[in-house]
């Protein structure tokens, strides 16, 4: 099967690429130096059961830690460029419309990493429950995915095409 269905595959464009990895080496680097200092500075202030400053700081710090996390995965994951495309089969970066079942509004996004940014149409990953019951369907196909809250919900692939940006 093509690396467009390999589940573990992010597919980034060079610019978003640049853009986590840039904020991975901040985060990781000089970003933990100056929670440091600031959980540093909170714990001088006195004690820490009643110290504000410092469980804001230490909340900040889990946070932060998680968000470096996150960007390891994804770049870690990460192909640059763009994800193999066959036009009339949902695949990361087609821009698709569908409709839902009982209903006759169609609904467009782009099928992508979520940490692409600046397209001009709601953005869904390959990864959410929707994304992943599209993924590799074709033009006329129906898939069924589990909604958070735990119905089922079915939707009718009507287009399927690359997409070319605003």
């Amino acid at each position: 099967m093509a690396d467009s269905h390999n589940e573990s595959v992010t597919w980034l464009t060079q610019e978003a690429y640049d853009r986590l990895k840039a904020e991975f080496e901040y985060l990781s680097g000089p970003g933990r130096v100056d929670i440091a200092k600031k959980i540093e500075a909170a714990r001088e202030e006195g004690d820490l059961k009643e110290n504000g400053g410092y469980h804001a700081a230490k909340d900040e710090q889990g946070k932060m830690e998680a968000r470096i996390f996150h960007l390891r995965q994804i770049i870690d994951s990460a192909k640059v460029g763009e994800a193999p495309r066959t036009e009339g089969v949902v695949g990361p970066g087609m821009t698709v419309t569908i409709r839902f079942e009982g209903d006759d509004e169609e609904v467009a996004f782009l099928l992508a990493s979520r940490e692409e940014s600046g397209a001009p149409i709601d953005v869904y990953s390959p990864k959410s429950p929707l994304g992943a019951a599209i993924n590799g369907k074709k033009i006329g196909e129906k898939a069924t995915y589990t909604m958070p809250n735990g119905r089922s919900n079915t939707v009718e692939i009507l287009e399927a095409v690359p997409y070319i940006g605003s």
